[in-house]
């Protein structure tokens, strides 16, 4: 069979079959969809029109000629048995030789028998009769593809919604999902990732399904209409469409760095973060912690107690070599805690100068040794920047300039932050964390002011995280400037001479304030848009008496602001109060709007900006938890009365690892980038791989910053695999200049690295969109 060749100036034809093998009259819905279509044939610009011809005759597919005049068929069918033997194998025929396929709604009931029309399809419903049309939201997914580019982010419509016997995401490319929390889908729901329309490369063919279309008043919308028409553009080879995509057997993920050698980190430090060069070298570093061949001092007393290594190693993808750039030398080789037992310090983030190949500035975020007090637990935090020879590979060490250093206690552990990223206009931004025990609080806000060392508080985070006046727990944002110092820009959240009780309170580099653990933050350059993501405490479930579970978090921040810890959590969640004389007295609930600082471990403001709404929140009982409110806006924090905004997300152990939002730049990508599909879409991510997030979402322009939910989301776990011997612990991801993502795994244990520490690269190998551009039924069109 051939089919009309290109550019062909003749009509493009649609074939629309509605042959059904249910007995009594058609159906009201294959009027109302021949109707429709026939409509948007003869509607739009002249270049995009097409000819309409119906049939129930199952003979048209044996007839070879007649069939191959059309540049789609459309199925409109009750389903059943409707097409013979020979009679699927002419439509068989059709698709091997380049055909495009529409089907509607119950066409996925049609030709039950055969697995060849189940793969054209892409999924069977389970349901033998739907339920009656309800309104729902549909998440329209794919921005980009002509049947959903035009649509709402968030779709409200009533249709008659299709349970599917087996989720297609993954071997399909889901363009758009309904989401089950906005109607009753029935005992055979599908849960958060609900396809309801979907296309993939088929058997040398198009084929585009949705499950819409199952009332004839849905032929009536607008906006459905222009589904159909997006679908048949791409379907009759009118324009071209990528729905690969999201195909996971389209990804590649590769181990790009060896194992060390036994006793040597020579190829990967204990994996902390990674950062990419214009020219494709990757960098990454290794916190402090080595194999269990170097010894750990533990002792106080000792000179060298907790000294780590934290490397820097350079990965050439061109020679797929990693060798050792620089080390610095760290408080961080496994300690801290009084015991020493277990230290988050060390080589805690690394960036490259935004005019790195001219320079050759490496800027690095790390706990200096020779700056810690062995008598009072005191040490140092860095922000230092070093010159790269690309020549020798190496760091130049002695060329250090520190920009930026500031106290943190090192007799308690943990939460060291570490994250560092640029904006557009060359404001570097640096995640500290809390510096803050996890203990002392039950698990719950991280307030208590009794504990201390030699006068330090190591348990309080209003100390830190809370204090106008303290640089940990948050997130800074100075402006580098070429001799080493810095500036401040305009619009942080101090200036540092607010007039405030007896001045000095406020710290001019503070961006965001309230963070606990924030260990990977990116600025997307075409928004400005700060995210970031930061660990929670310890509590696995909510308590009426101290406030919610652990949440992990991420934001999308758009302005400077007060994240809430540890005072608020999720979506302005307020802990109880404590304070001396008796910390295990619980006082008030905070007020998140209203937040004052009354800690006797603070040195900054008593009253602190309002605490502002997050984008995410997880917990072991799920994601974006949420509960009824009395009047003065506490929640009940009863676990039977909660409910559950972000059905996609489930926590359990719990290390948030913010990741990039993709920006699809096709000058510059190379074999194995990732297609534009996913162009504006927030990587969100778990060390963890349970059932912790992996996630792609969407978020809404119009919310976006304001506590708004992200409206999308998809899996991320078959694309960037999960398990043993995939990423099972992500520890850092980010996008390469060639458009290929690299992730690093941490590895197997803790404070260490083994066999299984690596670099890992995920590649794209889907090809180019289809049609090929010479395949179009006309001309290129605009």
């Amino acid at each position: 069979m051939s089919l009309p060749s290109p550019p062909g100036g003749a009509a493009v034809r649609v074939l629309v079959f509605h042959g059904s093998a249910a007995p009594g009259d058609e159906s009201p819905v294959v009027d109302a969809a021949i109707a429709a279509i026939e409509a948007i044939g003869r509607s739009g610009p002249a270049a995009e029109r097409f000819a309409v011809t119906a049939t129930d005759d199952p003979a048209v597919f044996t007839d070879a000629r007649r069939l191959g005049r059309f540049h789609a068929v459309a199925f409109v069918t009750g389903g059943g048995d409707v097409l013979d033997a020979e009679q699927e194998a002419g439509l068989e025929a059709y698709m091997e030789a380049g055909g495009g396929f529409l089907g509607l709604h119950d066409a996925a009931r049609a030709e039950p028998y055969s697995s060849w029309f189940t793969g054209l399809i892409g999924a069977r419903p389970k349901d033998e009769d739907p339920p009656a049309a309800q309104r729902a939201t549909v998440e329209v997914g794919d921005r980009r593809h002509p049947a959903t580019k035009d649509l709402p982010l968030e779709w409200k419509r009533p249709d008659r919604w299709l349970n599917w016997e087996t989720n297609p995401s993954g071997g399909v490319h889901t363009v758009a999902r309904v989401r089950e929390s906005t109607y009753r889908p029935g005992a055979g729901a599908n849960g958060w990732d609900h396809p309801v329309s979907w296309c993939r490369d088929y058997d040398g063919g198009r084929s585009f399904y949705t499950g819409m279309g199952g009332t004839p008043d849905a032929y009536d919308e607008t906006d459905f209409r222009a589904h159909l028409r997006g679908a048949l553009l791409w379907t009759t080879r009118l324009a071209r469409a990528d729905c690969k995509a999201t195909i996971t057997a389209h990804y590649k993920a590769e181990r790009v760095t060896r194992p060390n050698q036994p006793g040597q980190n020579d190829r990967i430090g204990e994996p902390h973060g990674l950062v990419t060069a214009p020219d494709g070298t990757v960098f990454t570093i290794g916190r402090g912690g080595a194999d269990s061949s170097r010894p750990v001092v533990t002792d106080w007393n000792d000179p060298d107690v907790g000294k780590g290594r934290g490397e820097i190693h350079v990965h050439d993808p061109r020679t797929k070599e990693s060798t050792l750039a620089g080390a610095v030398t760290v408080f961080g080789n496994k300690g801290g805690g009084g015991e020493l037992v277990k230290n988050e310090e060390g080589l805690l983030g690394i960036e490259l100068d935004p005019r790195f190949e001219d320079n050759g500035w490496v800027y690095l975020h790390y706990t200096p040794h020779a700056r810690i007090n062995r008598d009072t637990h005191m040490g140092e935090r860095y922000v230092s920047r070093f010159t790269y020879d690309k020549g020798t590979r190496k760091l130049a060490m002695d060329s250090e300039k520190v920009l930026l250093k500031w106290p943190v206690q090192i007799h308690s552990c943990c939460h060291a932050g570490g994250g560092m990223t640029w904006d557009s206009r060359g404001n570097l931004y640096i995640a500290t964390g809390d510096n803050n025990s996890s203990g002392f609080s039950e698990g719950y806000a991280g307030n208590n002011p009794q504990p201390n060392f030699k006068g330090v508080s190591f348990a309080d985070a209003r100390r830190t995280a809370g204090n106008t006046n303290n640089l940990n727990g948050k997130i800074l944002r100075i402006h580098p400037e070429p001799d080493g110092t810095y500036t401040l820009p305009e619009g942080n959240l101090f200036t540092g001479r607010e007039p405030d009780e007896g001045g000095g309170r406020t710290r001019g580099e503070i961006y965001v304030m309230g963070v606990r653990n924030p260990a990977r933050i990116f600025v997307d350059k075409k928004t400005d848009i700060l995210y970031a993501g930061w660990v929670g405490p310890d509590a696995s479930r909510p308590s009426t008496t101290w406030g919610p579970a652990k949440y992990d978090t991420f934001a999308a921040i758009t302005h400077a602001s007060n994240r809430g810890w540890p005072y608020c959590m999720g979506n302005n969640q307020p802990y109880r109060d404590r304070n001396l004389p008796d910390p295990a007295k619980p006082l008030g609930w905070y007020d998140c709007r209203n937040l004052r600082n009354e800690s006797p471990n603070n040195d900054g403001l008593v009253k602190i900006p309002p605490a502002e709404p997050n984008t995410i929140w997880y917990s072991p009982q799920g994601g974006g938890i949420d509960y009824p409110r009395d009047a003065n806006g506490v929640p009940s924090y009863e676990t039977s009365e909660q409910r559950q905004l972000l059905p996609w997300l489930k926590g359990g152990g719990q290390a948030t690892m913010n990741g990039p939002v993709h920006r699809h730049d096709p000058a510059g990508a190379g074999p194995g980038a990732w297609p534009a599909y996913w162009d504006g879409k927030w990587f969100v991510g778990d060390f963890y791989d349970g059932e912790q997030p992996r996630h792609a979402v969407l978020t809404d322009p119009k919310t976006v910053g304001k506590g708004g939910l992200p409206v999308h989301a998809e899996s991320l776990r078959k694309i960037v695999p999960v398990g043993d011997d995939g990423i099972k612990n992500l520890m850092d991801w980010k996008f390469a200049p060639d458009g290929s993502l690299y992730v690093l795994d941490y590895g197997r244990g803790f404070f260490t690295s083994d066999a299984k520490s690596a670099l890992w690269r995920v590649t794209y190998t889907g090809g180019e969109a289809t049609p090929a551009a010479g395949d179009l039924a006309r001309k290129a069109r605009r």
